[in-house]
């Protein structure tokens, strides 16, 4: 603590030379703030001094990894590949579609009601996608059913009692397949046999058959009660054969005979039938169901739904530049993205003409092969192709868009082969490689091409000429590479 002066005492006065002697010797402020000012000058004169040492070892000093990026060679002007030595196809990849061999349009062709009402579909069991049996019933029209059976020729008249031809052989077919026997009928001939396999059949499904004569049984009445008639002459014209002349008896043995003759008729023709409008005959089983257009209460007008059967194959549409590359018998990988299933197949045939597109019009109960080669499917055209898989395609399968690889041509074994953009034509017709040599030297290879595919194509050395696996190829020039 300083002294205070007294009142009376005179006041201290120092001079300025006092002052700065005292502040000299840190005897006040202002000597400490100059010491903490050659400090800071101090510390800020180190700090350049390292940073200026840094740089300078900045200079002198590199990582091994910047040492070895600086030892590197200089880098290449030019992209190059390397000679491979392997099994080259060429391949030609197209979109294809899975269709069934054969695919129909149900528009069944029924009467009406018995009050002369218009045919209307009173059952629809089927829905889209829904896989089909032998037997199976699709639809309902008015009551009556339409059904499927196997077989491959289209139905174009109603099977009745008596009636012969291919078509009633592939009904006894189709029903013994089903369980019922058509017994000692001759194939090909509607007899007693089909007659009860085919009343089994429509018990089987839940219907009574349709009557192959439509009088109610009348006509089949009145030959057995003619039949009667006749024995009965017959018997009274024996009895009163002493009395009078023997010719009596031999004309009622002849009207007896003669009502028997018509009796068996009426009983041959007498059965059930087979309408027409009533069966749908597929060339294979599980068949698909593909569309449902018609519903419960329609009026039956046109396709009330479309079915596919038969073998699944691809086709698909090819277009000028592809057509001479593709051959029936080379091979063909099927492949779908969406479910990953892969199949084998070959081509089985390409059309000769080009196929325009299709108006889509089409017309009801048709029935239609995926190589009938007349017309394209709704918007597309070209050369048809048909694709036919090694053994049965997954059924998930059916409907699909699928890739198709088809191998054109292939390599007789292994051969050299390099990139297409390696190939230099020159003005003395000759075809040539360059390959560029570890010592970045450049040598010229006169080649013979072969199989191209894929991007590559197959070479053979010329005379004398050098080229081996491993060895690279220039196949193009680095964007912005000077001198190039």
């Amino acid at each position: 603590m300083t002294a205070q002066p007294d009142a009376g005492d005179e006041p201290v006065v120092k001079t300025t030379q006092e002052v700065g002697e005292t502040a000299a010797a840190g005897g006040g402020p202002a000597g400490g703030l100059a010491r903490r000012r050659r400090w800071i000058a101090a510390v800020a004169g180190g700090a350049v001094l390292l940073a200026g040492a840094g740089v300078v070892a900045s200079t002198l000093i590199k990582s091994p990894s910047q040492a070895a990026a600086e030892a590197r060679p200089p880098e290449r002007s030019v992209l190059t590949s390397t000679v491979e030595y392997r099994v080259l196809t060429s391949s030609v990849i197209v979109r294809g579609q899975v269709v069934a061999g054969q695919s129909v349009d149900v528009a069944p062709q029924v009467a009406g009601g018995e009050d002369g009402a218009a045919p209307v579909v009173t059952k629809l069991p089927v829905k889209q996608g829904d896989r089909l049996k032998a037997g199976q019933v699709l639809l309902e029209v008015s009551g009556r059913p339409v059904f499927a059976l196997p077989g491959r020729i289209p139905v174009y008249r109603d099977l009745k009692p008596g009636a012969e031809g291919d078509d009633v052989k592939q009904l006894q077919e189709a029903l013994q397949a089903l369980g019922h026997s058509t017994g000692g009928d001759t194939a090909g001939t509607f007899g007693a046999g089909t007659k009860a396999a085919l009343n089994a059949f429509y018990a089987a499904i839940g219907y009574d058959p349709l009557p192959a004569v439509g009088d109610d049984g009348k006509g089949l009445k009145s030959a057995e009660s003619a039949v009667t008639a006749a024995e009965r002459a017959l018997e009274e014209a024996k009895d009163a054969e002493g009395k009078g002349s023997a010719h009596a008896v031999q004309y009622a043995q002849d009207d007896l005979d003669e009502a028997r003759d018509e009796l068996a008729a009426a009983q041959a023709a007498s059965g059930p039938r087979l309408p027409a409008g009533e069966v749908v005959f597929l060339q294979g089983f599980p068949a698909r169901v593909d569309a449902v257009p018609g519903h419960v209460g329609a009026p039956v007008d046109g396709t009330m739904l479309t079915v596919s059967g038969g073998k699944l194959a691809v086709q698909a549409y090819l277009q000028e530049h592809q057509k001479g590359l593709v051959r029936k018998g080379q091979r063909v990988q099927i492949y779908s993205e969406l479910t990953g299933i892969e199949a084998q197949a070959k081509v089985g045939s390409l059309a000769d003409s080009l196929t325009a597109p299709d108006s889509g019009s089409g017309g009801g109960g048709g029935e239609g092969e995926p190589d009938g080669g007349a017309s394209a499917a709704p918007g597309q055209s070209g050369y048809l192709l048909r694709v036919d898989p090694d053994k049965a395609l997954d059924a998930r399968l059916a409907g699909q868009d699928v890739r198709l690889t088809i191998e054109a041509a292939r390599t007789d074994g292994k051969a050299l082969v390099v990139p297409i953009t390696a190939l230099t034509a020159g003005a003395d017709g000759r075809t040539t490689v360059t390959v560029l040599q570890p010592d970045n030297e450049r040598r010229r290879v006169e080649v013979r091409t072969g199989t191209a595919g894929d991007g590559f194509v197959a070479v053979e050395p010329v005379g004398a000429a050098r080229l081996a696996k491993g060895e690279q190829v220039i196949v193009g020039v680095k964007k912005g590479a000077a001198g190039q």
